[in-house]
């Protein structure tokens, strides 16, 4: 399959979300009633009031797993401290259909990461912005932060690929912008499930010198960078939004089912009380952070000050 033929995605661990299809430019209906899409409809299903329930990736570090060792899961239990509830986890693959099985399903109320403009659920204040990154090994000096870079068009350059189909991350319609296509290689995100955290392999692929370098999420790289066993130069792709639109940098929040005001609200004052707590959390993971918060996460945290 072409990889100029599919939609861009972005990753928030390892569930893979379809932001939107690449627009197309035709002249406008002389009559038309809607020029917009509505969101999916959600049966009412009320929130637990006793507890966290949250959906989850057993397999899926740095996010989350079933031993409770991602940040995601440390969120949650700074979240679940905070409103003085126990947490209770649903876990499912972050693959397609989670949050059909999970969230919309009423089985859990919270997913710990989702893009701030994600439209299968309502979204909190954002409580991190993250960016894709260039992974080398150091010892190559390519010194690499820039889509255009011409160094790029001589190396072989690691991506991941979405699913099944191969659909495509943001950072291939990136690279296929500028007319890379035959020097990309891909990984699936969703890999082999039977290994730990599946898409790590595109770090290992660095390693081994599979690729020359990779373009990958920033928390997932961060991560294993700092795990690798030789050294990884880790640096934020530039631009954060390749024209006309197609962004590289994407806040997170924390996603409840549409209706959830209660909680989400309940959430929403989490993020600002515990806003510092939450950023030692990614530092000690290695998270990447842009330099520019957003401006209602910087207004959040002073007014829970």
């Amino acid at each position: 399959m072409s990889l100029l033929s599919l939609k861009p995605v972005v990753i928030s661990g390892v569930f893979a979300i379809v932001l939107s299809a690449c627009a197309q430019v035709t002249e406008r209906p002389a009559a038309i009633e809607k020029s917009y899409i509505e969101p999916p409809t959600q049966q009412k299903i009320p929130a637990s009031e006793t507890a966290i329930r949250v959906c989850a990736d057993p397999n899926n570090l740095p996010f989350s797993n079933a031993d409770g060792e991602g940040f995601e899961n440390k969120i949650a239990e700074l979240i679940a401290s905070d409103m003085n509830r126990p947490i209770e986890y649903t876990w499912w693959a972050q693959r397609r259909g989670f949050f059909r099985n999970t969230l919309r399903a009423g089985l859990c109320d919270v997913v710990i990461g989702v893009p701030s403009s994600f439209e299968l659920a309502a979204t909190t204040l954002p409580y991190y912005r993250s960016t894709y990154v260039f992974v080398s090994r150091s010892d190559r000096g390519l010194d690499i932060g820039s889509f255009d870079d011409p160094k790029l068009r001589e190396l072989t350059i690691g991506v991941q690929m979405i699913g099944d189909d191969g659909a495509n991350a943001p950072p291939v319609h990136a690279l296929n912008n500028r007319g890379m296509v035959d020097n990309i290689k891909g990984y699936t995100l969703y890999g082999d499930y039977s290994q730990d955290s599946p898409p790590a392999r595109i770090i290992d692929a660095v390693e081994k010198k599979e690729v020359d370098i990779a373009v990958v999420w920033g928390p997932l790289a961060g991560y294993f960078a700092g795990k690798s066993r030789v050294p990884l130069t880790v640096r934020p792709v530039s631009p954060e939004i390749d024209l006309p639109y197609l962004p590289l940098v994407y806040d997170i929040s924390m996603g409840v089912r549409r209706g959830e005001d209660k909680l989400k609200a309940k959430l929403d004052e989490v993020v600002a009380r515990r806003r510092a707590e939450i950023e030692t959390i990614l530092d000690r993971y290695g998270v990447p952070r842009t330099s520019a918060e957003p401006a209602k996460l910087a207004a959040a945290g002073k007014e829970g000050r």
